[in-house]
Parts: C-alpha cells; sequence; structure tokens
C-alpha cells in the first residue's frame, strides 16, 4: 500500500447533520498525520449535503452506502479504503475526544503492542446511564471470562489498532457487535492489547443516540459464536493475509491498562 499516512480515521456516519462537520474540524485540528474517510451508511437527514462540501478537501475520502447496512458494514467499507500505519473508528457524534490521538498513539511505537484501547471506566465517563455503565461493565467481564483477558471496556469505540493487522481480519459484522467481534478476534489471534485512560461525554436518546438494549444482547451472541469459531476463519483470504500481516501466528493474548495520571491503580471495576 503506496504513500501511507501516520493514522487513518474511520468516520461511520448515518444521519448525523448536526455534529458531523464539526467532529471533521476536530479530527483535522489534531496534530497528527492522517486521513479522514468518511463512509455515510444510507444517511436521510441531510448529511450528505454536508459530507459533498467536505469531499475534496485535503485528507478527506468520503465513501456512500446506498442505503443503511449499521455501523460494522460502514468500518469494513471504511477498512477497504485506509492506508494508515494504524486505524481508528471515530464516530460521527461528540461522544469521544479526538484529541486523545496522540495519547492513544503513544504506547504503538513498542513492537510488542498491537491495539491500544480507550477506556472511558479508567477515565471518568460523563453523562452515561446506569444502564449503559452496567451493560458496558457486563460485556467487558463476560469478555474478559471467554478469552482470558483483563480489559475495562471492551465497547469503547477508540481502538487504535495497528493497520496491518486490523486490514487482514475478515469483518462479519453489520450493526454495534464489530466491537465485540474485533475485540475476540483480536485476543484469539494473539495481539497484546494496552488500554489508557480517556474522556467521555455520552449522548441520551434523544440527542441522537443509536444503541439499545438489543445491541447488548448481539454483543453476547458475538463473543460467544467468536470464542468457539476457527481461527483460520478470522483472517482474509491466506495469501492476501500473509501479503498484508507477514508471520501472523497465534500466541497467549495481553491487555494492559495503563492508569490516568496521578492514580495509583485500575479504577475499572472498583
Amino acid at each position: 500500500m503506496s504513500s501511507s499516512v501516520r493514522l487513518s480515521v474511520i468516520i461511520p456516519v448515518f444521519n448525523e447533520v448536526r455534529t458531523v462537520a464539526q467532529v471533521v474540524r476536530r479530527v483535522q485540528d489534531v496534530p497528527v498525520d492522517k486521513e479522514i474517510v468518511l463512509v455515510d451508511d444510507g444517511s436521510s437527514d441531510g448529511t450528505r449535503d454536508i459530507l459533498a462540501g467536505l469531499e475534496g478537501q485535503p485528507g478527506v475520502r468520503v465513501v456512500l452506502h446506498v442505503q443503511n447496512r449499521g455501523k460494522g458494514a460502514a468500518i469494513r467499507t471504511g477498512l477497504a479504503h485506509t492506508r494508515g500505519e494504524f486505524v481508528v473508528v471515530q464516530d460521527a457524534d461528540l461522544e469521544y475526544d479526538p484529541g486523545e490521538y496522540p495519547r492513544l498513539l503513544e504506547p504503538l511505537v513498542a513492537d510488542c503492542v498491537h491495539a491500544v484501547y480507550g477506556s472511558r471506566f479508567l477515565g471518568s465517563p460523563e453523562k452515561m446511564t446506569a444502564l449503559h455503565r452496567f451493560g458496558n461493565l457486563f460485556l467487558s467481564w463476560l469478555t474478559n471470562v471467554l478469552y482470558g483477558a483483563g480489559l475495562t471496556d471492551m465497547e469503547t469505540c477508540y481502538k487504535v489498532i495497528r493497520g496491518d493487522i486490523v486490514r487482514a481480519i475478515r469483518i462479519e459484522s453489520d450493526r454495534f457487535d464489530f466491537e465485540p467481534e474485533i475485540t475476540a478476534k483480536l485476543l484469539r489471534l494473539g495481539h497484546t492489547i494496552v488500554e489508557i485512560p480517556i474522556t467521555y461525554r455520552g449522548r441520551e436518546f434523544h440527542e441522537g443516540k443509536k444503541i439499545t438494549w438489543r445491541d447488548g444482547f448481539g454483543a453476547i451472541r458475538a463473543l460467544l459464536r467468536f470464542r468457539f469459531r476457527p481461527i483460520r476463519t478470522f483472517l482474509l483470504a491466506e495469501a492476501e493475509a500473509e501479503r498484508r500481516m507477514p508471520g501472523a501466528k497465534v500466541s497467549e493474548p495481553a491487555v494492559t491498562q495503563v492508569p490516568a495520571r496521578g492514580d495509583g491503580g485500575n479504577q475499572g471495576l472498583s
């Protein structure tokens, strides 16, 4: 893949007319060599008019889905258009702060680190409902039980992953179960995940939040499904995977949390 950049930012978009332009500006302001891949997933609220104005700006690419297919499908489409050394997904709202990118990239200078997760529970999440907090903590606990990991925030949007690794993985999920799928496959393939604290300010449903309790059950099904699926099915065609990720092998997963500044340890489940 020629003319690589440091970071590819995939922004899946569905009916985010109020926030998408501001999110793109905030991503553009981050002092990191990057490209932005916007994937519109069948928006019908005027979002596409805003994206038409963004297309053609330096480092910005817009890809359109004819109809709504889901967040996972949008990420899968976006990955096919990335060329970055590292890849991150940025939701098209204001829940996550792109200013965290430099900190998220820091641990990846170590060859043994393959992915960095921004944990909301190592930080101080704002405006997260009790239901969403419980659901997130339960899904992280289930991930740890099934995969022998030590994650505090499996469902976080901020997963910065080495580009050669994530582009070699077959993404099957079309909806929000992308998060457990990519986590399960990274862990079973033996990749090391580091967690660092991030800031977070949640939205309410009347503000446009889309994930529901039904997606929680979808995440449970995904965690169970990929725990017992043969590992050989996780990668793209063998020759293509070897080209993108030479020497891939299965080993024991490792998960690390980096505490917040001035904090003595993991706050996630205390």
